[in-house]
């Protein structure tokens, strides 16, 4: 499996959708999340861009992610 370099991160209420992709920019992961397993999702990965929408949750999302060496 490639190494993901950057995952897109679809915010919603109660499940979050994750898509990584290579250097490359090709998918090689797509994953449907609770909110319970983003932070366990995100802290198994290597440090990688993590995008995502820009809405009232991403502030608290980029923060708690970023703690675990994401940008």
């Amino acid at each position: 499996m490639s190494e993901i370099t950057t995952v897109g991160l679809d915010l919603a209420k109660n499940v979050f959708q994750a898509h990584g992709a290579d250097a490359s920019g090709r998918v090689v992961l797509r994953k449907k999340l609770r909110r319970d397993q983003v932070l366990d999702f995100f802290g198994r990965l290597p440090p990688c861009v993590v995008a995502m929408e820009a809405c009232g949750g991403a502030h608290f999302w980029g923060r708690e992610i970023g703690k675990l060496g994401h940008e």
